[in-house]
């Protein structure tokens, strides 16, 4: 190897574990809101290093497709960056992983078919391309899936297949026999092919008999894919900085999903196969057997303005309505009337982990007065009001009280346990379990229905009054 060669290769390396140091301290400051801004500046700058390294240490295609593929794609993110709502936030992470898992798949069957061409394929090269474009495969047409289920493209309900099971199996067993007969006899790269097409409908099977409430959980599984894919197609090109970043992310979307079955009290296995919520039901028809209250912005308003501990609990309900900034200027009016206000936050509240979070972050929430589930839970205890806007299932006492019910035993917000309770909502109707909310019933909750952006934009100019 020529010295000038050797030099950037040896400066490849020391900016991957540059970058990779970055990537790790990123994915820390990650953890915490207060933090999380600057972490993900520092793991974009180590991106954008190892990006540029590698574009000075392997040219594998002319610089005018790079640059214009930089343009499209800078362009098309530039531009989603600043028009997807927040509400549709889930639904764009989606989309991200998908492209991932399937821009991984590509680079490793184009570089298989290279160098069975050329007839010289490692049997480590073989393997983790094979291992990238099944993963890789699955991952495309599975976030589509999850994209279509948050969009209300596919239906929210699981929709099971018959003999489901037996199919998803049998198509694995495929997969995984298509993958023996290759590593062994690797002279067809058409073959290649099948085994990302059989992996791709196993994708779809994958994800589509899981219902809407468990879609946080399965974008953070199909996170976790995405980054395996790339890590092995990092093998297959044997980049150090992909199969470090690669890594990373796949470690990291197993640890955050974890986290959300811990925190739905489900099992993987029981998340992916167990069809949750295809025979729930819904919450209308019980409700005219069951007795509500409502309230007046008028009365809500003077329940807020002279209690001293109130807890706000947000839900998909205020993304939707993006009245998130209407509820901080309401949280600073009762603040400068002496009430002690927090914020509840369940780990999956909304539609994709963080969502809350990152919700409140936009309107400035000051991020100590954002409460874990534990926290949370003892801070209701002692409210005097909890403010329920948008959020369903996680409120749900059935959790704790039900055994019959499809949420038995996880945990949730006790909300509850809070002295009075006010829930702003449009109707109704369930949350994505599809059951009925008995929250909704007992003796110290009211119900003030309309659009959550309204009913706090009222909120505020009627506790402005009360001074």
């Amino acid at each position: 190897m020529p010295v000038s060669d050797q030099a950037i290769h040896n400066l490849s390396i020391g900016v991957y574990l540059v970058a990779s140091i970055l990537f790790i301290i990123g994915l820390k400051r990650l953890s915490s809101p207060a933090t999380a801004r600057t972490g993900n500046q520092l793991a974009a700058l180590g991106m954008l290093l190892a990006v540029v390294v590698t574009l000075l240490d392997r040219e594998i295609v002319s610089y005018i497709w790079i640059i214009v593929g930089l343009v499209i794609g800078g362009a098309v993110g530039a531009y989603l960056a600043r028009t997807v709502k927040m509400t549709a936030m889930p639904q764009m992470v989606a989309v991200f992983n998908g492209f991932g898992g399937g821009a991984s798949a590509l680079v490793a069957a184009a570089e298989f078919i290279r160098l069975a061409h050329a007839g010289d394929l490692p049997i480590d090269v073989n393997i983790t391309g094979l291992i990238s474009v099944i993963v890789g495969a699955v991952t495309l047409t599975g976030s589509f899936i999850a994209f279509g289920k948050l969009q209300g493209i596919v239906a929210q309900n699981p929709i099971l297949v018959p003999m489901r099971h037996i199919v998803t199996i049998g198509l694995a067993v495929v997969t995984l026999g298509l993958s023996v007969w290759l590593i062994v006899q690797p002279v067809d790269p058409a073959m290649f092919g099948v085994v990302g097409a059989v992996a791709a409908i196993l994708g779809v099977l994958l994800v589509i008999p899981i219902g809407g409430a468990d879609m946080p959980v399965v974008v953070s599984l199909l996170n976790s894919y995405s980054g395996i894919a790339a890590a092995a197609t990092g093998f297959v090109l044997g980049n150090d900085g992909l199969i470090i970043a690669g890594a990373l992310v796949g470690a990291s979307g197993l640890i955050l999903t974890r986290i959300m079955t811990r925190a739905m009290n489900r099992s993987l296995t029981n998340v992916i196969f167990g069809g949750f919520g295809a025979t729930a039901t819904a919450g209308g028809a019980a409700v005219g057997e069951r007795v509500y209250r409502s309230v007046t912005v008028e009365d809500a308003a003077m329940i807020l303005g002279y209690s001293h501990s109130i807890v706000f609990v947000p839900g998909y309900g205020l993304a939707v309505a993006q009245a998130q900034h209407a509820l901080k200027e309401l949280a600073v009016l009762l603040q400068n009337r002496g009430a002690d206000v927090k914020y509840a936050i369940h780990p999956v509240a909304g539609r994709m982990p963080g969502h809350m979070n990152v919700l409140l972050a936009e309107a400035d929430v000051p991020y100590d007065e954002l409460l874990d589930l534990e926290d949370a839970n003892s801070e209701l205890e002692r409210a005097d009001v909890a403010i329920v806007i948008g959020a369903n299932d996680v409120t749900n006492p059935a959790a704790r009280t039900d055994p019959g019910s499809p949420i038995y035993g996880m945990p949730i917000l006790n909300v509850d346990k809070a002295k009075s309770v006010i829930v702003l909502k449009r109707s109704m109707s369930p949350g994505f379990a599809g059951i009925d909310n008995d929250l909704f019933y007992m003796e110290h909750t009211m119900m003030l229905f309309g659009d959550a952006k309204a009913s706090v934009t009222s909120l505020v100019s009627e506790v402005r009054q009360l001074e």
